[in-house]
C-alpha cells in the first residue's frame, strides 16, 4: 500500500487525546441542554450526535489529534524502516472504542429489546437495506461510466492497475464490511502501491455521507411527510420500550452497576473468545476462507462474529431477567459507549484528505449519490420512514460499527435494527461486490 507520510499530531498521547474527546462530549451536551436561544437553534441545525462526530474530525484535520501518523527524530525528519518506509504509528482509541465498548453497547441497547415487536417493524426495513446495496451494485458502474466521458484516465487502465479492480473493493466495503473489501483485493488482485487512495476514499466519503444522514435525522418528520411514510410500527417500539422502562426504573445501587457490568463484560469477553476459535474452525473446514480469497471470507473474520455474538447475546438477555437491568439505566450507559465510538470515528476524518485526489473523490461522490438516490426512491415508493432509509443505508456503507449508532440518535431501543442489519450486510457484502465488480469491468476504459 502506497503510504503518505504524515507528521505526528499536537497530541500523540492516547490518555491526552481521550480526555479531550471527553471534555468535547461534555460540552455538546452541556450546551445543548442550555434553554438558550442560540444553542436552540445551534443544535436544530446541528443535531448533538453530529457535532460528536464533526468536532473531533476538525481537531483531526488541524493535525491536533489523529488515528495514526509518522515516526520522526528529534529533528523532526521521518524515521524510515529497512524498506523505506515510514515507521507508522496508531492511536489505540478506535480499537478499544469497536472491540471493547462496541459490543457492551451493542448487549446493553439489545437486552430491553421486545423481539415481538421488532419483528413487527416488518418487510420495509429489509426492503430499505437491499435497495441501499443495490444502490452500491450498480452506484459503481454508473460513476465509472460518467467519469469516463471527461476523465477517462481516472476510472481507466489495464492489467492489475485497472482502476475497477480498486473500486471493487469500494463496493465489498461499502456492502459489508472490512472482511468483504479485503476478499475483493485478493480476488482481483489490485495493485497494492495503489490501494492507498482507495481506503482513502472509502474513509472520506462514508464518513461525508454518516455526517449526512445524521443531519437529516433532525428533519425527520418534515422528510417523513413528504415521502408519506407509516411510523407505526416504529412509535410503536419505542412506546413499548419507554413504558417498560418506566415500570422498572428505580434508584439504582452501586451493586446494580456491578452486576450489569460484570454479566454484560461477561458476554463481551465470550463474544471475544468465540471470534477467535470459530474463525479457526470455518478455516479448517474451508482453507480459503483465512486468506481472504473465498467468498465465504467474512465467515472467517473475527470482527463478523464478534459482533454477532454480543447482539445474539444481547437478545438472549432480553428474555431473562437481565431485562430490568433498563431500570437503572442500561440503554444510557450504551448510549455513552456509543457516543464515545461516534468521537473515535470521526477522529479518523481527515477533511483536508479530500483534496488530495480529486479524481477518486469525485468517483466515490457520484456513487454515493446513486445509492442516496435509490433509497430515496424506493422509501418514496413504499412510502417508508426516513429511520429505514437511513438505517438501511448505514447498515451497508458504515457495518456494525456505524449503523447502530445512525439507529440510537432515533431512539436507543432502536440501535439493534441497526446491527442486525448490518450483520446481513456482512454475508451478502463479498457477492455483491462480484456483481458489481463484473458491471465495472465491462463499462471502464482501457
Amino acid at each position: 500500500m502506497e503510504q503518505v507520510l504524515k507528521s505526528p499530531p499536537l497530541f500523540t498521547d492516547d490518555f491526552i487525546v481521550f480526555g479531550i474527546l471527553a471534555i468535547l462530549l461534555a460540552l455538546i451536551f452541556y450546551t445543548s441542554s442550555l434553554n438558550h436561544p442560540f444553542w436552540k437553534k445551534f443544535y436544530t441545525i446541528f443535531p448533538a450526535l453530529l457535532m460528536c462526530y464533526l468536532l473531533p474530525s476538525i481537531l483531526s484535520s488541524l493535525n491536533i489529534i489523529a488515528t495514526d501518523w509518522n515516526l520522526t527524530d528529534a529533528s523532526g525528519g521521518f524515521i524510515l524502516d529497512e524498506n523505506g518506509e515510514g515507521i507508522r504509528i496508531h492511536s489505540s482509541l478506535y480499537k478499544i472504542s469497536s472491540r471493547f465498548l462496541l459490543p457492551a453497547a451493542l448487549i446493553l441497547l439489545t437486552l430491553s429489546i421486545d423481539l415481538k415487536a421488532l419483528l413487527k417493524l416488518g418487510r420495509k426495513a429489509l426492503i430499505m437495506f437491499f435497495a441501499g446495496t443495490v444502490g452500491v451494485i450498480i452506484g459503481g458502474p454508473v460513476a465509472i461510466l460518467i467519469v469516463s466521458i471527461f476523465a477517462p484516465e481516472v476510472v481507466g487502465g489495464a492489467g492489475f492497475d485497472a482502476a475497477w479492480r480498486g473500486l471493487s473493493t469500494l463496493a465489498g466495503s461499502w456492502i459489508g464490511g472490512g472482511a468483504n473489501q479485503t476478499a475483493m483485493l485478493e480476488l482481483y488482485q489490485y495493485n497494492p502501491q495503489k490501494y492507498g487512495a482507495m481506503v482513502l476514499v472509502d474513509i472520506v466519503i462514508a464518513n461525508i455521507w454518516m455526517a449526512i444522514l445524521l443531519f437529516g435525522i433532525n428533519k425527520k418528520e418534515k422528510i417523513d411527510t413528504w415521502l408519506g411514510a407509516d411510523n407505526t410500527a416504529i412509535e410503536d417500539l419505542k412506546d413499548k420500550v419507554s413504558a417498560h422502562t418506566k415500570n422498572i426504573t428505580r434508584v439504582p445501587e452501586l451493586k446494580d452497576y456491578i452486576i450489569m457490568l460484570g454479566v454484560v463484560f461477561g458476554v463481551v469477553a465470550f463474544a471475544h473468545w468465540t471470534s477467535i476459535y470459530i474463525p479457526q474452525a470455518i478455516e479448517a473446514i474451508w482453507p480459503s476462507v483465512g486468506d481472504g480469497s473465498s467468498m465465504m471470507s467474512t465467515f472467517g473474520d473475527g470482527f463478523f462474529w464478534m459482533v454477532t455474538i454480543a447482539t445474539i447475546g444481547g437478545v438472549v438477555l432480553s428474555f431473562t431477567p437481565a431485562r430490568k437491568f433498563e431500570g437503572v439505566g442500561a440503554s444510557k450507559l450504551g448510549s455513552l459507549f456509543i457516543y464515545i465510538l461516534v468521537a473515535t470515528i470521526g477522529m479518523k476524518m481527515d477533511l483536508g484528505s479530500v483534496l488530495s485526489n480529486p479524481g477518486l473523490f469525485v468517483v466515490g461522490l457520484i456513487w454515493m449519490s446513486f445509492h442516496a438516490l435509490i433509497l430515496m426512491i424506493v422509501a418514496y415508493v413504499i412510502k417508508a420512514p426516513y429511520f429505514f432509509v437511513a438505517v438501511g443505508s448505514m447498515a451497508n456503507i458504515g457495518g456494525a460499527a456505524s449503523a447502530p449508532i445512525v439507529a440510537s440518535a432515533f431512539h436507543a431501543s432502536l440501535a439493534s435494527v441497526g446491527v442486525l442489519l448490518a450483520i446481513l450486510g456482512y454475508i451478502i457484502g463479498t457477492y455483491g461486490a462480484i456483481i458489481s465488480a463484473v458491471l465495472m469491468e465491462m463499462i471502464a476504459p482501457i
